[in-house]
């Protein structure tokens, strides 16, 4: 299967595509507007061909008829594109639906399986306690109005038949390793990754009752892989957005996690104090969703938060 994964650069596109490339049957197109990296460490490294490209002028280019499936990753995140709306509008929709128009466009007799990354952001408040498919989008930021566009596109190219599309609400991922990004959920991988690493880290929200939801990349993973092959006819033609599973979990118990795999001298490293223009944006996204739909297509649900600080340790810090 010839696989084309744009924001490849990212850690989520470089996670993936080092699994996909453990399996010799896979061939990648890595794209990114940074020159995307072939992962470290990964089996086949051959299959995998890397794209620095634009997509906004570009995307008839990569796309080629032996393409099988795209992964959408690209994108400016939440606080990024509050920032500046012009980059958020051309990154996030204008990137993304140049990309729909050359698969539309590609000729292809099979249509291509387009997975692409949307968010919990296009919810916004009032939301009920348990947040399902079934809850009407109201999102409180740029961010989340752009993800929501792009998933109503998702939804009629597919009706059209123009490609086999679904589009994933991602819960926030922790803990990613590296530096950290644009979101204004960044912290929570932050609070975990800096402290373990014997870096301070600032919680920009004073609340330890603060709830989010959020996923391992282990588990996020393994469902983006199960949805590459996953049956066509899992959700109406004109219905093909989906909550992928997450957990809730509070500032404390994130807290209590750190603690258990790094001990007090880690949870030394963290202070606390409100970023007024981030304590908006956090608020506004539901920390509670039902995943009944996701369990019911075949995803599987995510681990406990205690045992992804452990991965991330054993992966990325211990030596």
């Amino acid at each position: 299967m010839k696989v084309l994964i744009t924001g490849a650069a990212g850690f989520i596109g470089q996670l993936l595509a080092k699994e996909l490339l453990a399996d010799p049957e896979h061939e990648l197109v890595l794209v990114d507007i940074v020159e995307p990296p072939v992962p470290a460490g990964c089996k086949y490294p051959g299959n995998a061909k890397t794209i620095k490209t634009d997509l906004t002028k570009s995307a008839s280019t990569i796309i080629t008829p032996d393409i099988d499936a795209v992964y959408v990753f690209h994108g400016i995140m939440s606080a990024g594109a509050e920032a500046n709306f012009e980059l958020g509008m051309s990154a996030n929709i204008d990137a993304t639906r140049a990309l729909f128009e050359a698969i539309r466009l590609s000729g292809k007799p099979t249509p291509i399986r387009v997975l692409y990354a949307s968010s919990q952001a296009v919810y916004g408040m009032p939301t009920p306690d348990i947040v399902t498919e079934a809850v009407v989008p109201t999102p409180e930021s740029s961010y989340g109005a752009q993800k929501l566009i792009c998933e109503a596109l998702i939804n009629d190219y597919t009706r059209r038949g123009f490609f086999d599309g679904f589009a994933f609400r991602f819960p926030t991922i922790s803990v990613r390793p590296g530096k950290p990004t644009a979101a204004a959920s960044s912290f929570l991988s932050g609070m975990i990754r800096e402290p373990l690493n014997g870096l301070p880290c600032e919680i920009p929200i004073e609340n330890r009752k603060f709830a989010h939801w959020i996923c391992s990349p282990r588990t996020l993973v393994a469902n983006l892989i199960y949805a590459l092959t996953m049956p066509s006819d899992a959700a109406p033609k004109h219905i093909r957005v989906v909550n992928l599973p997450g957990i809730g979990v509070t500032v404390q118990e994130m807290i209590d996690a750190l603690e258990a795999i790094g001990g007090k001298e880690a949870v030394a490293l963290l202070s606390e104090k409100d970023v007024p223009e981030l304590r908006e944006i956090l608020y506004s996204w539901p920390p509670n969703f039902d995943n009944k739909r996701a369990y019911d297509m075949g995803f599987k649900p995510d681990q406990p938060f205690v045992d992804t600080v452990k991965d991330y340790y054993e992966n990325f810090v211990k030596k």
